[in-house]
């Protein structure tokens, strides 16, 4: 069952969306070769513990039985890696590519938000799988003021990744979002059967989702590494994933997890 939010449980939601912001800043900034993504981690552990925030990631469940929790505060997946990776202490080089994920629950409401970083200069072909994964979520973005169900965006995602000559993973979804990090519904980014019967769900004022395409360059296919965390693809060809925190309002979609305003600036200036 979906959760409608009412427009001052959105705003609180932007708080939290707020500091998931700062994060990508930190980690924008300190983001080249040599740095390692345990530093990255540890800085943006240092934000939320000052902001009073509890990272999300950090202690989460595994899936698999009597396996360990997720250790860290972000998910740090380079490459290959498509989603949950670990942070280590090998430094970055020159070319690779850094899908960075993380999020916070604020004042009892969640954030969530996710980048992948070019470090250094990149290949054209993996700069094109960037452009089509942030592509692909700004579209969805865009789709939410016209389309009524997410059946109909969803499809439409799909279709703009294979005209890009790249694959969309279907072994992981987006989710809503409110006092916890997942809830009702599921956020596919492809067309499926469920999707369009009882998995579809309306686009309609007080709905906040997590939208995070996963896109590869290679197969759609993904592994998992002994670690029982870290997903790679299957052919070990790059992977790029973007997210944001998106409410539905009357006036349309609102990101959650992006730069204040600048009336939003002065509030945090007091």
């Amino acid at each position: 069952m979906v959760n409608l939010k009412s427009m001052r449980e959105i705003g609180l939601m932007r708080r939290a969306g707020l500091a998931v912001w700062q994060a990508h800043q930190i980690a924008a900034q300190m983001v080249r070769p040599g740095v390692t993504t345990v530093e990255i981690d540890d800085a943006i552990a240092d934000h939320f513990a000052q902001l009073g925030a509890e990272p999300l990631f950090k202690n989460y469940p595994n899936s698999i039985r009597n396996k360990p929790a997720f250790p860290a505060v972000c998910c740090m997946s380079v490459n290959e890696a498509v989603v949950h990776g670990i942070p280590t202490n090998k430094p970055l080089v020159e070319g690779d590519i850094l899908s960075l994920d993380t999020g916070c629950r604020l004042n009892g409401w969640c954030g969530d938000a996710a980048f992948t970083y070019p470090v250094g200069a990149i290949s054209p072909q993996v700069q094109r799988l960037l452009d089509a994964t942030h592509g692909v979520l700004k579209l969805s973005i865009e789709l939410m003021n016209s389309k009524s169900y997410w059946s109909a965006i969803a499809r439409e995602m799909a279709t703009y990744i294979g005209d890009h000559g790249f694959s969309t993973v279907e072994c992981f979804v987006g989710h809503g979002i409110g006092r916890e990090m997942h809830e009702e519904p599921q956020v596919p980014n492809f067309a499926s059967r469920s999707l369009r019967g009882s998995g579809d769900f309306r686009i309609e004022p007080g709905l906040v989702i997590a939208v995070e395409p996963m896109v590869n360059m290679g197969t759609k296919r993904v592994k998992m590494l002994a670690d029982t965390w870290t997903q790679v693809t299957a052919d070990g060809k790059p992977s790029a994933h973007f997210e944001h925190t998106v409410a539905i309002t009357s006036d349309g979609p609102v990101l959650l997890t992006v730069a204040p305003t600048p009336a939003e600036m002065e509030n945090m200036a007091v």
